[in-house]
């Protein structure tokens, strides 16, 4: 009994808020022992060179010949090489320490392995390549790709480097230089939030590899709207069901929910749709087509 409550005494202290500033003071060291100050910055660099950097490629992997489709080259995989510069037509190893001697870029090259068909009308060639250079991109020190990664202090010291350097910086020009954190709403999740207005709004920024839109919803008068970057103005949002293929006003409000006060809630909304009499899926199509913004 008496370990059962100790441990319940524990758990309680352990999940207990803190009480004040100097309590809170006296956590740092722990979190700067464990985390440090640059693990942030070296875990998003490591992610970029393993998976981010992969994505960007699928996302624009195949070039096609504009007047012959069949002519192409597609990339296949793409990597990212140890840090080295090119002498005399050899490729050498590269280290932070001389790059700040020698006023050069800590980088490395971007390969790529590609497919590409070759040939003309009559016959083609199907041909692969490996290790294909496209470029070239710095390296964070002490990141996944940089030479300093897993050294013990011995072998630092060997490098030139000083085993208290934490790294997750880049050497540009011989010159040290770190990228600023910046702050950002989360992508890819509905942000609740009051606009210039004083309107409520629920917005969402959708993004990928290819893409990037914004997508807002906010209440008008009682009726609700969707804000898009491809329509001239706000539409509302019984239309956008509508030409979801939801024809039915009742069938709108069981989506949303059973709650009389629902039902209550969207009744503005679906009277301004039977106001502009929309009533089918092609009424509601051919209403956004008129206002969706011409392209550039």
């Amino acid at each position: 009994m008496g370990f059962q409550e100790d441990a319940e005494v524990t758990v309680k202290s352990l999940a207990a808020p803190v009480k004040s500033a100097v309590d809170k003071f006296q956590l740092l060291p722990a979190f700067l022992k464990v985390r440090g100050l640059v693990k942030q910055h070296i875990d998003s660099f490591n992610y970029f060179v393993n998976c981010d950097i992969k994505k960007i490629m699928k996302a624009n992997d195949r070039i096609e010949c504009f007047y012959e489709p069949s002519l192409y080259l597609r990339y296949t995989n793409i990597y990212i090489d140890e840090p080295s510069v090119e002498r005399d037509f050899t490729t050498e190893r590269l280290t932070p320490h001389q790059c700040r001697l020698l006023d050069c870029t800590y980088a490395a090259s971007i390969k790529v392995d590609i497919e590409y068909t070759k040939g003309n009308n009559v016959s083609k060639t199907l041909e692969h390549k490996k290790g294909v250079v496209i470029g070239r991109m710095p390296i964070m020190l002490r990141s996944f790709r940089c030479v300093l990664n897993g050294k013990d202090e011995a072998e630092l010291a060997r490098l030139g480097e000083c085993p208290l350097d934490p790294g997750g910086y880049f050497i540009v020009k011989g010159t040290e230089k770190v990228i600023l954190i910046q702050e950002q709403l989360s992508k890819n999740r509905i942000i609740i939030d009051t606009d210039s207005k004083g309107r409520v709004t629920a917005s969402v920024t959708c993004s990928t590899h290819e893409t990037k839109s914004k997508t807002v919803f906010f209440m008008e008068k009682e009726k609700i709207y969707l804000q898009l970057n491809q329509f001239n103005k706000p539409i509302p949002v019984m239309v956008i069901m509508k030409a979801m293929g939801m024809e039915s006003d009742q069938e709108i409000v069981q989506m949303v929910g059973r709650d009389p006060r629902y039902g209550s809630l969207l009744l503005p909304s679906l009277q301004e749709c039977a106001a502009a009499r929309i009533y089918t899926q092609k009424q509601a199509l051919d209403f956004l087509e008129a206002k969706v913004l011409p392209p550039y």
